[in-house]
Protein backbone atom coordinates (compact mmCIF):
# COMPACT_ATOMS: atom_id res chain seq x y z
CA UNK A 1 0.00 0.00 0.00
CA UNK A 2 1.43 3.51 -0.96
CA UNK A 3 1.97 6.27 0.89
CA UNK A 4 -0.80 8.88 0.50
CA UNK A 5 -0.04 12.36 -1.17
CA UNK A 6 -0.17 15.40 0.91
CA UNK A 7 -2.59 16.69 -1.28
CA UNK A 8 -4.71 13.61 0.04
CA UNK A 9 -3.46 13.69 3.65
CA UNK A 10 -4.98 17.78 3.38
CA UNK A 11 -8.00 16.71 2.02
CA UNK A 12 -8.77 13.97 4.66
CA UNK A 13 -7.68 16.82 7.20
CA UNK A 14 -10.39 19.40 6.07
CA UNK A 15 -13.07 16.44 6.08
CA UNK A 16 -11.91 15.27 9.44
CA UNK A 17 -12.19 18.63 10.54
CA UNK A 18 -15.68 19.38 9.05
CA UNK A 19 -17.22 16.49 10.51
CA UNK A 20 -15.74 17.79 14.43
CA UNK A 21 -16.59 20.60 13.68
CA UNK A 22 -20.81 19.97 12.97
CA UNK A 23 -20.11 17.91 16.26
CA UNK A 24 -19.61 20.93 18.51
CA UNK A 25 -22.61 22.65 17.26
CA UNK A 26 -24.61 20.93 19.99
CA UNK A 27 -25.11 17.32 18.62
CA UNK A 28 -25.12 14.96 21.59
CA UNK A 29 -23.33 11.81 20.48
CA UNK A 30 -23.76 8.20 22.75
CA UNK A 31 -21.37 5.35 22.63
CA UNK A 32 -20.42 2.09 24.20
CA UNK A 33 -17.23 1.19 25.92
CA UNK A 34 -15.25 -2.19 25.98
CA UNK A 35 -16.39 -2.57 29.76
CA UNK A 36 -19.97 -1.66 28.90
CA UNK A 37 -20.19 2.51 30.09
CA UNK A 38 -22.26 4.40 28.04
CA UNK A 39 -20.40 7.80 27.15
CA UNK A 40 -22.26 11.20 25.88
CA UNK A 41 -20.47 13.32 23.94
CA UNK A 42 -21.10 16.84 23.10
CA UNK A 43 -21.45 18.04 26.43
CA UNK A 44 -18.22 20.04 26.91
CA UNK A 45 -14.61 19.14 26.66
CA UNK A 46 -14.59 15.77 27.89
CA UNK A 47 -17.06 12.83 27.68
CA UNK A 48 -19.62 11.83 30.47
CA UNK A 49 -19.60 8.16 31.13
CA UNK A 50 -21.79 5.83 33.55
CA UNK A 51 -22.96 2.33 33.54
CA UNK A 52 -26.48 1.47 32.82
CA UNK A 53 -27.61 1.18 36.51
CA UNK A 54 -26.21 4.92 36.90
CA UNK A 55 -28.21 5.89 33.75
CA UNK A 56 -31.02 4.76 34.91
CA UNK A 57 -30.83 6.30 38.33
CA UNK A 58 -30.14 9.42 36.95
CA UNK A 59 -32.63 9.71 34.31
CA UNK A 60 -35.46 8.75 37.33
CA UNK A 61 -33.92 12.01 39.41
CA UNK A 62 -34.65 14.05 36.50
CA UNK A 63 -37.98 15.89 37.78
CA UNK A 64 -36.05 16.15 40.91
CA UNK A 65 -32.61 17.84 39.53
CA UNK A 66 -34.57 19.97 36.77
CA UNK A 67 -36.16 21.72 40.28
CA UNK A 68 -33.11 22.30 42.07
CA UNK A 69 -31.00 23.59 39.29
CA UNK A 70 -34.07 25.75 38.94
CA UNK A 71 -34.14 26.82 42.54
CA UNK A 72 -29.91 27.62 42.15
CA UNK A 73 -30.07 29.17 39.30
CA UNK A 74 -33.28 32.03 40.91
CA UNK A 75 -30.73 32.35 43.79
CA UNK A 76 -27.72 32.85 41.12
CA UNK A 77 -25.47 29.84 42.58
CA UNK A 78 -25.32 28.71 38.93
CA UNK A 79 -22.93 29.52 36.20
CA UNK A 80 -24.51 30.10 33.09
CA UNK A 81 -23.00 29.98 30.12
CA UNK A 82 -23.19 31.97 26.92
CA UNK A 83 -24.84 31.09 24.06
Amino acid sequence: MSEPSYEELKAQLAQLQKQSGSKRSGTLDFRVGEKGGVSVYGLGRFPVTLYYEQWTRLLEAVPELKAFLEEQKAAGKLKLRES
